[in-house]
């Protein structure tokens, strides 16, 4: 399904960015990765203006088009006490305008049946204490999305996953951990590569514009004092 096609991974080094890129070889994809961390392709600070033009000038030089894109990389999560002016920027620039300039970048050279999938989090539709920057990188490439997909529209689909606790080790948890989540289980990054390959694929051709929360269901679980043993002590 994927053989020779062009696939961008950024953040690809590790996680679910690496589970991503071997799922895409598996099926003869040629992967490009971008990530500070050392990697075979690019290495490369997302935060860098320079270095996603660098980035992005390869691509084009080794392959002359890319069929999808995929953002990744995860920002710096830091609260509202401890997060400098200088960490919540960086947070959005790696998490927000990153995804947006590569998208820029690609603007020309995407194939057609072209797809962008960001990867948001589902905190872009909650949160806990102290996680402003990630949040709020998040809720903004989930917004992103939308507009992408409406300004590509009839050239490129672009669509959001939203992970919900993900354990890139594949540890199995069991009780409480497990079972507070209606899918019985923790993820793993197989749950995220399974389904960037899906939105990437012509059985997700008239999909776009989408976000798709992959969290067990947890979102969904409606919590209240003394519910399930569940007890508030804020």
């Amino acid at each position: 399904m994927f053989q020779d096609k062009v696939v961008v991974v950024t953040g690809g080094a590790q996680g679910i960015g690496k589970c991503i890129c071997e799922e895409f070889k598996k099926q003869g994809a040629k992967v490009c990765v971008i990530d500070i961390q050392q990697n075979p392709y690019f290495v490369g600070d997302l935060s860098q203006k320079e270095d996603l033009e660098a980035f992005a000038r390869k691509v084009i030089g080794d392959f002359g088009h890319i069929d999808h894109l995929i953002n990744n990389a995860a920002p710096l999560f830091r609260g509202i006490d401890e997060c400098s002016y200088e960490d919540f920027e960086y947070a959005q620039r790696v998490g927000v305008t990153a995804p947006f300039y590569l998208a820029k970048l690609f603007k020309e050279h995407f194939a057609p049946g072209a797809s962008i999938i960001n990867i948001s989090s589902s905190r872009d539709r909650m949160s806990q204490p102290q996680s402003e920057s990630y949040t709020a990188a998040k809720g903004g490439i989930a917004s992103l999305t939308h507009s992408l997909a409406v300004s590509f529209a009839g050239k490129v689909r672009v669509n959001s996953i939203s992970p919900g606790w993900i354990d890139n080790d594949y540890t199995v948890y069991e009780g409480p951990d497990a079972a507070q989540q209606p899918a019985g289980r923790v993820g793993n990054p197989l749950d995220i590569a399974n389904m960037v390959l899906f939105l990437c694929s012509e059985k997700a051709g008239f999909i776009t514009g989408e976000n798709i929360c992959i969290d067990g269901g947890q979102t969904r679980l409606m919590i209240y004092h003394n519910d399930c043993g569940w007890t508030y002590e804020g």
